[in-house]
């Protein structure tokens, strides 16, 4: 929230022509943008504004209700979570990609473990999806053993 604010702040002072300001993003409006993003998967459209459309065939009154399309826009053109004057040197051999969202990172790292352990029972279920983009981090799959998987074939 507070990186957020600085980053529109920062935005409104390169302007000559400032526009009327938007308020400071609270903590409670914060949570109701994420509660909304957890929803949006839930109930895929084809456009972003689609959720506060008040079409018959569209119309759900929660997104409306919950917090006005052009806030909720706002919230998310300038969601911000570190100060860009601190960005490190990228010529760094040890220059930290995600030093954008590693403060976020780090947080939810040390949360998700101390309220999710999973039991032994736990399926995990894989989906490929193509992708000709690039990407820089590595993605590890987990091959079973090969005399396992033998045994399985007979």
């Amino acid at each position: 929230m507070v990186e957020s604010t600085r980053y529109y702040q920062d935005y409104k002072d390169r302007l000559d022509d400032v526009p009327s300001g938007e308020p400071d993003i609270t903590e409670a409006e914060m949570f109701v943008y994420l509660a909304l993003k957890v929803q949006m998967g839930h109930d895929v459209r084809d456009k972003l504004t689609d959720y506060w459309s008040t079409m018959d065939q569209l119309y759900t009154p929660l997104y409306g209700t919950m917090m006005k399309r052009d806030r909720h826009l706002h919230i998310l053109r300038y969601l911000h979570f570190t100060d860009n004057k601190n960005e490190p040197d990228r010529t760094d051999e040890k220059f930290d990609r995600l030093w954008k969202i590693r403060d976020l990172f780090e947080i939810l790292n040390d949360t998700f473990p101390k309220f999710y352990n999973p039991s032994e029972n736990l399926a995990i279920d894989q989906v490929i999806v193509s992708f000709k983009g690039r990407v820089i981090f590595k993605q590890y799959t987990h091959h079973p053993h090969p005399k396992k998987t033998q045994a399985l074939r007979h």
